[in-house]
């Protein structure tokens, strides 16, 4: 019984570690290196450089109006900021409504290969010095370039990541993302604050033109790799919560599975394409970052998370000390109000258990996105999640 209760408690505390308790070590850090070693001022300068704004858009005609009147309206000088749209694959209305609007390069290719092979044929045409990706179903915010730009003030940063924002009411268990991205955007301004944050999103991110390397075409979340494989090179992904992206949330907890089995699936594939990162003797304190931020999470956490269940009630059934009663049933009180949260989103109900719910929904997929990347044919063109 003596191995089963060090194997729990050891599984315990990589559970909180990774869900809480890197973000309190990330809290003091910060305040002890900003202590220490203050980040320098850098002269904000005040012209505005030469940007492309690129937007792979996949069959996405329906929102191609409100996404042109969103490009208008950021505040940026029109001859300095340069729209391309990379419509490959589509087979709607997509790139015939683009070329309706004069400000737009349309480059479009019949065959549909994957976002991944999109971005790097129109990277091609592109010159300026500084790139702003995002997606055709975002809104950004009229500051959002100018405020992303002047990130790159600071020769060390490399790359910047905007903000993600998901517009919900949280009256389903699939709109509960946007408290998950809340937590997310704080342990990402605080990972800036002690170095560089851990991957861009692709819903809002930035490079300097220089620094993009075409993405191999079998990768399945494109921002990350390319972000981080940035951060290899020696610079920072810059974290910029004035630049935000706005999205609506998957339709259904049906819809966030795909998004959710695909992203775990990018996970593992992440893990293994970025492993050297891991090298604390080379990469320093990204090693720290990338070790407790991303890969626990997308890798190791939620299989401990789902044993720690059956360790309990071994110890429990095998007489170990009253503790362990309690631990069993507060693991037991979790997965009822997760359970509760699965038949209220089944009823279409608002409710607390949501969370819960959605939690455990996150951390299970994971075993579906291993499926999936054990399973891949290097084929990284996906079924997109409807949103609400």
């Amino acid at each position: 019984m003596t191995a089963l209760i060090i194997l729990f408690w050891i599984f315990a505390f990589i559970v909180f570690y990774t869900f809480f308790g890197y973000g309190i070590i990330l809290w003091v850090a910060v305040r002890i290196r900003e202590a220490l070693r203050p980040r320098p001022s850098h002269p904000v300068e005040v012209e505005y450089p030469d940007v492309t704004l690129l937007i792979a858009a996949y069959n996405e005609e329906s929102c191609i109006a409100e996404k042109m009147e969103n490009c208008r309206s950021l505040q940026y000088p029109e001859d300095k900021i340069h729209f391309v749209w990379v419509t490959d694959g589509s087979t709607d209305s997509t790139p015939d409504l683009l070329r309706g609007y004069p400000e737009n390069t349309v480059l479009h290719d019949d065959r549909r290969r994957g976002k991944s092979a999109a971005l790097n044929r129109a990277m091609q045409h592109v010159t300026t010095p500084y790139v702003v990706m995002t997606d055709a179903n975002t809104i950004l915010n009229a500051e959002s370039i100018y405020r992303i730009i002047r990130k790159f003030d600071d020769p060390e940063v490399g790359c910047v990541c905007g903000e993600k924002r998901v517009l919900s009411d949280g009256a389903s268990a699939a709109g509960t993302e946007g408290l998950y991205w809340k937590y997310e955007c704080a342990l990402k301004k605080l990972d800036d604050r002690l170095y560089s944050t851990m991957g861009a999103v692709g819903e809002l991110i930035a490079i300097r033109r220089e620094l993009w390397e075409d993405i191999e075409p079998d990768v399945l979340v494109d921002d990350m790799i390319l972000s981080m494989g940035i951060v290899r090179k020696g610079y920072r992904i810059a974290y910029c919560a004035d630049a935000y992206a706005c999205e609506r949330p998957s339709a259904n907890i049906a819809e966030e599975r795909k998004r959710k089995v695909r992203l775990s699936a990018g996970g593992f594939q992440a893990t293994s394409k970025l492993r050297d990162l891991l090298n604390p003797f080379k990469y320093g304190v990204v090693a720290f970052q990338f070790g407790s931020h991303r890969v626990l999470r997308w890798v190791l956490t939620p299989s401990l998370l789902v044993l720690l269940l059956p360790l309990n009630i071994a110890i429990v059934c095998l007489g170990g000390p009253m503790l362990y009663t309690v631990t069993l049933i507060l693991q037991i009180l979790f997965y009822l109000c997760a359970f509760a949260g699965y038949f209220a989103d089944k009823k279409g109900k608002k409710s607390k258990f949501h969370v819960p719910y959605y939690f455990l929904f996150a951390n299970l997929t994971t075993f579906a996105g291993l499926k999936y990347y054990m399973n891949f044919n290097g084929n990284a063109a996906w079924e997109k999640a409807r949103r609400a």
